[in-house]
């Protein structure tokens, strides 16, 4: 794990990884002829510098916290991790930058967050797509189709979503999870199947029900948001404080 400092006077925040100290190239496309310029650098020590004579801390970031409203591989975004001190106090780490040419910056807020589920929803146009791609030859009628979409919706609206099976790796989005059916609601679907499919049909629809439970397009998606929970500071701590205006600019909420 790599190593977290904290700055309690500014709190600011400084992520140590072996990449801190990677030069810069220059390049001056008015003069493709000189050389490319290396510009050496060393982020922790600037760090250091910018920040002596403050009070600092280690603080150890809980693995697999990370959380953001947008899309894992989005390069611009502001993203949360969390971490604790030696007083196994809590802390929020506010990660962002507004370029993409940016150094990554750190906040670090104290106080705690977690994710709040606002929905579970059955797939419904990835459904339709597979049942209209593998029965091709022998396709559903619409109207079929569409009962099967409002049963499947019904038992979800009673499922606890705590109680499912998460699967790891289906989303590209941090507030997104996708959950396997527990038994009980599938013996329910599979048992009303056969008020809507007859003979040959409902061997299809059992069978598809079947292949697609555990990773594919019956999985139920849970949407998330995130939810902050700040800790007030102490009349200490706000004495102690001194953020100057250069840092304040750079402090924006995300």
């Amino acid at each position: 794990m790599n190593r977290f400092l904290r700055c309690i006077d500014c709190g600011e925040g400084f992520m140590k990884t072996p990449f801190d100290r990677c030069p810069e190239y220059g390049y001056d496309p008015h003069h493709p002829s000189e050389s490319v310029q290396v510009i050496k650098r060393d982020d922790f020590e600037e760090f250091l510098t910018t920040h002596r004579g403050h009070r600092l801390e280690d603080l150890e970031v809980i693995e697999n916290s990370f959380v953001s409203e947008r899309n894992y591989l989005e390069p611009v975004k502001t993203s949360y991790l969390k971490a604790t001190n030696s007083k196994k106090e809590k802390f929020i780490l506010k990660r962002f930058r507004e370029t993409s040419g940016e150094k990554v910056r750190y906040q670090v807020i104290p106080g705690d967050y977690f994710l709040e589920c606002t929905g579970v929803e059955v797939q419904s146009e990835e459904i339709t797509k597979q049942l209209r791609m593998e029965f091709r030859t022998h396709p559903f009628s619409e109207s079929k189709t569409s009962r099967f979409l409002r049963l499947y919706r019904r038992i979800v609206e009673g499922i606890d979503i705590k109680k499912l099976e998460r699967i790891s790796g289906e989303s590209s989005h941090p507030l997104e999870e996708f959950y396997k059916i527990d038994d009980m609601s599938l013996f329910y679907l599979l048992r009303n199947c056969r008020n809507i499919f007859k003979g040959v049909e409902y061997s299809g629809i059992e069978d598809f029900i079947y292949r697609h439970k555990d990773d594919g397009v019956l999985l139920l998606k849970a949407t998330y948001r995130i939810q902050m929970i700040e800790k007030p500071k102490t009349k200490e701590e706000a004495a102690a404080t001194v953020i100057p205006a250069e840092v304040k600019k750079g402090i924006r909420k995300g």
